[in-house]
């Protein structure tokens, strides 16, 4: 067991959200182009999203005729698929390497401190993405472009793709649509080909996904519109998925389908969409009302957190309370203000468009309370001010502050 004072190594797994830390393990994993390999265990295995049998049992010869190094494991990674005896031999040696480097880093570094730092972003791409079909890549930077070329002459001699430095005036991910998918993917609506659409809801406890139909009347039949836009909805979550990084409960509400054989056949499509995740998911059954609960594991924090703040104005709830609405709590936190016998006058900024409220709509019941009271109200409408933002002021008989 542990004991205070021992020095141990481990792995951030996971990266911290809101208020919970960072995942760590023991169980140390590298990751190559085809293999993960694991130190100081002896497990051996292929990734279950491999299906073949006859590709996993001639992966299984194929590193067997490999020189492993000895005292640790490694499991076929996904994009091992196909892979010849030439490529394992050449990630089996690169990470060798990479973990004969971290334990020298190991013996030198000075607890507590960080000895290995996973590759940079366009290098991580290239290893989880680069394959045979991809016959070019674009990139606007030379020195990125000289990455590349010294990354793939190691990891992917075979292939050689064709790589072009950028260099026209038009910004790179303008000239190819980029910047267009980046905002579809901030938007918590998605647009189908068909005319429908997907509501994408991200809560703390779960992502909800709403299927609507919109403007897709295609089929003049209820059930088969329903069953064409489930199916189309199908790909573009699992697609969804992946973009925005959503982890964690998710509940997708399909349009209702009263046939059996419809709901089947968009659970399978549904569930052939999502095994292109490199993420672990597990789908549960659709339900006869069309919902499909799963999960998806959460690597980081998903697209929204990670690139957008909480609104000021909302508080992140999305809305804020109507003008009659807050009006009316104004009125009521007035009575209070007033109910205190040492405060003799209140002034009260507010939103312009709250302010016109309450002097036009709620200028007899103001006045009122000042007739009762015989207290003055001052209010204030302030350009400045937004959503439910107000200021009070209380006044004693002799101007000085009073708290309420």
């Amino acid at each position: 067991c542990l004991r205070r004072g021992q020095e141990i190594v481990v792995q951030v797994t996971k990266e911290g959200l809101k208020t919970k830390g960072p995942t760590l393990s023991t169980y140390l994993a590298l990751a190559g182009k085809h293999l993960v390999m694991m130190p100081w265990m002896k497990n051996y295995g292929i990734s279950h999203k491999i299906e073949d049998e006859e590709e996993r049992k001639r992966l299984a010869g194929v590193f067997d005729e490999c020189k492993a190094p000895k005292g640790h494991g490694f499991i076929i990674r996904t994009a091992g698929e196909g892979a010849s005896k030439k490529d394992i031999q050449a990630d089996l040696k690169y990470l060798d390497r990479l973990w004969r480097a971290i334990e020298a880093r190991m013996e030198s570094e000075k607890a507590p401190g960080e000895i290995y730092l996973e590759s940079d972003l366009v290098i991580r791409a290239l290893r989880d993405t680069f394959g045979p079909e991809i016959s070019k890549i674009i990139c606007d930077s030379d020195i990125t472009v000289r990455k590349i070329k010294d990354f793939l002459s190691i990891a992917a001699p075979r292939l050689k793709p064709k790589i072009v430095h950028y260099e026209e005036k038009i910004p790179l991910f303008h000239k190819h649509g980029i910047e267009d998918e980046i905002a579809k993917i901030q938007s918590r609506e998605v647009e189908l080909k068909s005319g429908g659409s997907i509501v994408i809801e991200q809560t703390e406890a779960l992502v909800a996904i709403d299927v609507n139909s919109g403007r897709f009347r295609k089929q003049k039949n209820a059930e088969q519109t329903a069953f064409e836009n489930n199916m189309e909805a199908a790909v573009e979550i699992a697609r969804q998925l992946r973009l925005r990084d959503l982890g964690g409960l998710i509940v997708c509400d399909f349009i209702d389908m009263r046939n059996a054989k419809h709901r089947k056949e968009v659970e399978k499509a549904f569930r052939d969409a999502v095994k292109l995740d490199r993420a672990r998911t597990k789908i549960l059954h659709i339900s006869r009302f069309g919902v499909v609960e799963m999960t998806r594991q959460r690597m980081r924090p998903s697209l929204q957190f990670s690139t957008f703040l909480a609104c000021h104005h909302c508080a992140g709830m999305g809305f804020v309370k109507s003008h009659e609405s807050l009006a009316l709590e104004i009125i009521r936190l007035l009575n209070l203000a007033v109910s205190k016998e040492h405060i003799r006058r209140i002034e009260l900024t507010v939103p312009k468009e709250v302010g016109e409220f309450l002097q036009n709509e709620k200028r007899a019941a103001i006045a009122q309370i000042e007739q009762a009271t015989e207290k003055r109200i001052i209010i204030h409408s302030s350009p400045d001010y937004v959503g439910e933002q107000r200021t009070l002021l209380c006044l004693n008989d002799r101007g000085g502050e009073v708290k309420l």
